[in-house]
């Protein structure tokens, strides 16, 4: 046989191995969408610095469960503590969904170790408890219409979750995506309970014009529309060159999500050049609020339960063991 025939044999049979592969690493590796199980896939996380780290999905969810979540925060003299096991457990399902979309989204197995990109990603903070909660979840995801599902999530809801309109200036609300009352709290700590802020008209308009929003000096900011939870989904700032309509979740990110909790603003003042915020909850309100799946796993509700009371519609499906 010519030295040629045999090349176009081994260049034929490198392509239907490769073909195969693809094959198997799009059902097994990735899992399917389709009720039968695939394998565990590797991910390689890629930090800030470029340094590539390859590891299995759930080690990965585990840290991200820990950036997420991590633990709670000292009271008093009390050391930090975990949070009850079914809430873990619960954010490794949401953590679990946002990767396996993440990756068929981008068609690669890379992912970003920074939560402005993807999620936080923190192995310093596993504890055996985060290990036992995202293990009595392996594998599971939540899948809508056959289609992995946006995992969205924020520390506390104020009382209501918003949908993606309200709480994130969506477009469009997916149709899993649903406000629902969330009751009282009693566990919840008080600075996110209830909240109060006070910025000056020059540092909103200073960080305003760093997002390219700039209407000159800040005279006026106003609340212009509020969706059904309550939350500011418009604000108009009114400055020396005009007046602008800035979407809520925008204006928030603009002066810093840490410093502004939620748009779920009660009171708003200004006096003297400085405005006064009075509001409740931390996070963008939309998905599953991490405080009241603490609630709800005190009150003895699965890992399972507790996303679902979140999200419309869902099916939770493991997609490997």
């Amino acid at each position: 046989m010519g030295g040629a025939h045999l090349r176009r044999i081994a260049l034929l049979a490198g392509v239907l191995l490769l073909a195969f592969g693809a094959v198997f690493y799009a059902t097994g590796s990735r899992g399917r969408q389709d009720g039968r199980q695939g394998s565990e896939p590797m991910v390689t996380l890629v930090s800030d610095d470029g340094r590539r780290d390859e590891l299995p999905m759930e080690q990965y969810v585990k840290g991200v469960v820990a950036g997420e979540m991590g633990r709670l925060p000292p009271r008093g003299q009390e050391e930090e503590q975990d949070w009850p096991v079914e809430a873990y457990a619960a954010q490794a399902i949401l953590a679990r969904s946002f990767a396996v979309r993440y990756l068929e989204e981008t068609g690669g197995n890379e992912i970003p170790a920074e939560h402005e990109s993807a999620q936080a990603y923190n192995p310093a903070n596993i504890t055996p408890v985060i290990e036992r909660g995202v293990d009595m979840t392996r594998g599971e995801v939540m899948v809508y219409n056959d289609e992995y599902v946006r995992a969205w999530f924020h520390s506390y809801s104020g009382g209501q979750t918003a949908t993606a309109k309200e709480g994130l200036d969506q477009e469009e609300d997916p149709p899993y995506i649903k406000s629902v009352e969330t009751g009282d709290n009693e566990f919840v700590p008080e600075d996110i309970l209830r909240w109060e802020v006070s910025l000056s008209l020059d540092e909103i308009g200073a960080a305003l014009a760093e997002e390219g929003i700039d209407v000159g000096t800040v005279r006026d900011i106003r609340a212009a529309d509020t969706g059904p939870s309550g939350r500011v989904t418009r604000f108009e700032i009114v400055g020396s060159d005009g007046t602008r309509s800035v979407g809520g979740n925008a204006f928030r990110l603009a002066v810093g999500p840490g410093r502004l909790k939620s748009t779920l603003i009660e009171e708003m003042d200004i006096e003297g050049g400085i405005v006064t915020f009075r509001g409740r909850g931390f996070g963008h309100g939309v998905g599953l609020s991490q405080w009241d799946a603490y609630k709800m796993a005190r009150e003895g509700k699965s890992p399972e339960e507790i996303v679902r009371f979140f999200f419309d519609g869902i099916e939770i499906r493991q997609i490997w063991q």
